[in-house]
């Protein structure tokens, strides 16, 4: 059988497959936390320009902390903005793939347009969908040219849309192949630093719904779209670990794998932030005290976050910047959405500290790997600190506690451009948990505030 085949014959056969006690608790904590997230986005003010770009006046679905109106597919792209604007979304460390920020804008679009669907079913359709999205990325044997978040990301959204719609094989096929055609999006925004960096992901969003509503509509897609001369593992992403990653599909849920962001920062530069700050509670150094401090990691983290902090810099490159964020994280004693306002990203005493700061590239020649690392702190009086992190904060190796968890829910919420009611925000975490015996109705009529029912806005 063709990956193609096997692929399809997976999402087909998910539709029935229970999902585990694990896969549905790890379900429901990142629909919380990609909820909170996606609400926390819509403080970014690049949003009310991309609505007015994109929202036309049909009612099929909501965008979220504002209740505003779209069509499925423009507000998929919108709240699919709004997960990944702030680097603050979960991210499956193995595939290198933020699932959530195409998948549930796209999926939760499309259960307001059916207008009922049951929980479990919606869970089973997220859970597939991750999947397929961290699967595909798990390929690859190669660094990223194109951004796989975005593109590995629109493929599961199309194959959990086939789930929601009980679709046949013929439109899954076709919908994957269109979907493939018109997805794009690479590396060159995020060696920038470019705003268009989240935009990929929102624009992954947008083409996976069309693709899907064409294929539908009896458009035919591109049939090879992964295994062809110009397919997805021939042309975008190397396939060197293909075959070991279709011989596994199904046999863990992925969903299980993918890694909270305790700071709303690249994932690259999580695990120096963890130790930063392990060894600042465990030693109390003072700020003034530092002489260096060197982060030695992996390549690809070497490669997204090593850039160093320029005063010229925009939120997108800064978030991306640990020697800014290392500078940040001592001066304050966190990283939080604010500290990439326009104030902080020229302040002289964060700019100071962070020509302190470096990375460096250990042994390890994984391409594609984000851990181990190591962080090294050297003090002015020649005594030097070190901490070694095997697994990086919020991965399944070193998890939130409940209570971090909640306490990361509870920020983004608050750091809305409109945040929730402190009644609504616990009823959405409480919808969602109790999702599997609910309709996700219970869930999207808390995303947005006192424009739900009143006063809805179409752009």
């Amino acid at each position: 059988m063709t990956y193609e085949e096997r692929l399809i014959d997976y999402v087909v056969a998910a539709r029935d497959r229970e999902l585990d006690p694990g896969a549905r608790v790890a379900a429901i904590r990142f629909l919380q936390d990609s909820y909170a997230v996606g609400l926390s986005g819509s403080r970014v003010s690049f949003v009310d320009a991309l609505k007015r770009a994109v929202l036309a006046g049909s009612h099929e679905a909501h965008v979220w902390g504002t209740g505003e109106t779209g069509n499925a597919a423009t507000v998929a792209m919108i709240n699919a903005y709004q997960i990944h604007n702030q680097e603050w979304d979960c991210v499956h460390e193995p595939a290198v793939v933020h699932p959530m920020a195409v998948i549930l804008s796209v999926l939760t679009a499309a259960a307001e347009r059916l207008g009922s669907v049951p929980g479990e079913g919606f869970l089973r359709a997220v859970s597939t969908a991750v999947d397929v999205a961290a699967v595909l990325g798990m390929c690859a044997d190669q660094p990223m040219r194109f951004f796989r978040p975005g593109w590995c990301g629109g493929f599961g959204a199309v194959a959990g849309l086939a789930i929601l719609h009980d679709s046949s094989t013929v439109i899954l096929r076709n919908a994957l192949g269109i979907a493939y055609s018109s997805f794009g999006g690479t590396m060159q925004a995020h060696a920038e630093g470019s705003s268009t960096l989240p935009l990929q992901i929102a624009m992954s969003a947008r083409s996976a719904v069309t693709a899907f509503d064409l294929a539908e509509a009896g458009v035919d897609g591109p049939q090879e779209f992964l295994t062809g001369p110009f397919g997805f593992l021939s042309l975008i992403e190397s396939d060197g670990h293909a075959e070991e990653q279709f011989a596994s599909l199904g046999t863990q849920r992925e969903i299980t794998r993918v890694s909270h962001k305790p700071f709303p920062t690249g994932r690259a530069a999580h695990g120096g932030l963890h130790g930063l700050r392990s060894l600042k509670e465990q030693h109390d150094f003072s700020v003034d005290d530092v002489a260096r401090v060197i982060l030695r990691a992996p390549p690809l983290v070497c490669r997204l976050v090593a850039r160093p902090a320029q005063l010229t810099q925009g939120p997108a490159y800064a978030r991306l910047c640990f020697p800014y964020l290392a500078a940040t994280l001592l001066l304050t004693g966190a990283v939080t959405v604010e500290d990439f306002d326009e104030a902080k990203l020229v302040c002289p005493a964060r700019h100071n500290l962070a020509a302190k700061v470096s990375v460096e590239q250990d042994a390890n020649t994984d391409p594609n790997a984000l851990s181990p690392q190591a962080l090294h702190v050297q003090l002015s009086g020649g005594k030097e600190l070190s901490i070694t992190l095997p697994d990086v904060l919020g991965s399944p190796g070193c998890p939130l506690t409940e209570t971090q968890h909640k306490r990361k829910f509870s920020a983004a919420i608050a750091s809305a451009r409109m945040p929730l009611s402190a009644a609504s925000a616990s009823d959405l975490y409480t919808a969602v948990a109790r999702l599997a015996d609910s309709d996700t109705s219970a869930v999207t009529r808390n995303l947005f505030n006192s424009y739900h029912g009143s006063s809805e806005l179409s752009l």
